[in-house]
């Protein structure tokens, strides 16, 4: 490509955003980008706004020549875009609210991206990732799709099944944040660090962990078993590990494995949140109003550390590192989510997987790991099992195939408990799931 590049997000007036202009004003010079569309709904407008406007002082302040451009079009953003970046929220945080709350009067999990709350959130968003491919398919035929958007696993498995795009990778900032978490227990670089992910989103595991090429996943089980070294992400709480289940598992959990393998310890903690400081959202809210206050400051022309107490941390690292990557037809290793390709033995080739990938123009190729242990495989294979069912729940609008999606998951302990948290949802969410037009069955 030899004219600047221009790239799209859709959800530009996300507080995260701030830390994805970062990113591209650290790379500019090998991502010389000529042309950024911050991109939101009439309920965003203001956010984007003092986005928007925070995005220009940073560009200025680093003296590069991007130009940002701010609009609640996105078919104008859209044309002729190399790289489009979603980042968004159906239903804002007020949702995820009601994700969180409902469960939890059931004696089930509610969370953002697990259980009934991953559910819904697919449920919502699936719909609307799939009408901005048919955009991209129209407008930039060309772009990469680079989704963010939770739960970036069944919505990147929506992608691949239900679009006809064929330039589309998923990404999380879990992987990354896992190998920090590792460097900073072993008090090392993390560029000497080089971890086997495999896996589905937010269900990644670590095969092995490598220093300087030589592995330490021993010494790794070995520092993930003391209560005081907490390897987890801002937004889930760090409930230390049985030290002799780290020690058989043999492998690197990632933070949301808590959900599953500490059930009622994690739906205990919720509870009491719930009823003391408020669910993950209610927090997020007011961190939200926060972050806000301090970007509205005109002085404000950088990232301000308060961002990383909302969970994203390292997001513009894996973001940009990936259009880069492809950008620059680099051949390094990232983990994105991608076409299963035969990468993971024991789930579908045409499925989505959390894996390690050479970064090319041509997108992501997985590096194939073989399987996962037997011991992690069967979660793994369940929570497949749910993304797709979700998925196809999501596109069909048929409350069946909701009701097998809810039952199926792990963290829904009955179908009875699945029908009621099911009914209560659809009806809380009604306004954001056009697709579901039959009555509830009560």
């Amino acid at each position: 490509m030899s004219k600047g590049i221009k790239i799209v997000t859709i959800g530009g007036g996300s507080s995260y955003t701030p830390e994805l202009i970062e990113g591209f004003i650290k790379r500019y010079d090998e991502l010389p980008i000529t042309e950024l569309w911050l991109v939101d709904i009439e309920a965003g407008k203001e956010k984007l706004e003092i986005i928007g406007s925070l995005a220009k002082r940073m560009i200025q302040k680093a003296g590069v020549p991007i130009d940002v451009h701010l609009t609640l079009d996105r078919r104008e953003a859209l044309k002729d875009a190399d790289f489009v970046t979603t980042q968004f929220r159906v239903g804002l945080l007020d949702a995820r609210a009601k994700d969180e709350r409902i469960p939890i009067k059931y004696g089930v999990i509610g969370q953002e991206t697990n259980g009934p709350g991953g559910l819904f959130k697919g449920l919502r968003t699936i719909p609307v990732i799939l009408e901005i491919c048919k955009d991209i398919e129209e407008l930039c035929p060309n772009a990469w799709l680079v989704n963010f958007t939770n739960p970036a696993g069944m919505v990147t498995e929506a992608v691949l099944r239900y679009s006809n795009l064929k330039k589309v990778v998923g990404l999380c900032n879990v992987p990354i944040g896992m190998k920090m978490g590792i460097a900073s227990a072993m008090d090392v670089e993390p560029s000497r660090i080089h971890v086997d992910f495999a896996g589905l989103n937010h269900m990644v595991f670590g095969l092995n962990v490598y220093l300087d090429g030589v592995s330490i996943l021993d010494s790794v089980i070995e520092r993930m078993t003391d209560p005081n070294n907490e390897m987890t992400m801002k937004n889930i709480s760090g409930l230390a590990w049985e030290p002799d289940f780290i020690r058989a598992l043999g492998v690197i959990p990632c933070g949301y494995h808590r959900y599953y393998y500490k059930t009622s310890e994690m739906l205990a903690e919720e509870i009491e949140a719930a009823e003391t400081v408020g669910t993950r959202a209610e927090v997020v809210q007011k961190l939200e109003h926060e972050l806000f206050e301090i970007y509205k400051n005109p002085e404000l022309d950088i990232k301000p550390p308060q961002l990383e107490k909302r969970g994203g941390a390292f997001y513009s690292d894996a973001a940009c590192s990936l259009i880069n990557s492809i950008y620059n037809d680099k051949h390094d290793i990232q983990p994105v989510n991608t076409r299963n390709n035969g990468a993971i033995a024991s789930i579908p080739n045409d499925s989505a997987v959390e894996v390690n990938c050479v970064i090319t123009k041509e997108g992501p190729i997985p590096i194939a790991v073989g399987d996962i242990p037997v011991a992690a495989r069967g979660l793994v294979q369940q929570i497949k099992s749910f993304e797709r069912v979700a998925s196809e729940a999501a596109v069909t609008g048929d409350y069946q195939t909701a009701l097998l999606a809810m039952t199926i998951n792990p963290l829904v302990h009955s179908d009875k408990a699945a029908k009621q948290i099911l009914d209560e949802m659809l009806a809380a969410h009604k306004e954001y799931l056009p697709q579901f037009t039959q009555p509830v069955k009560v």
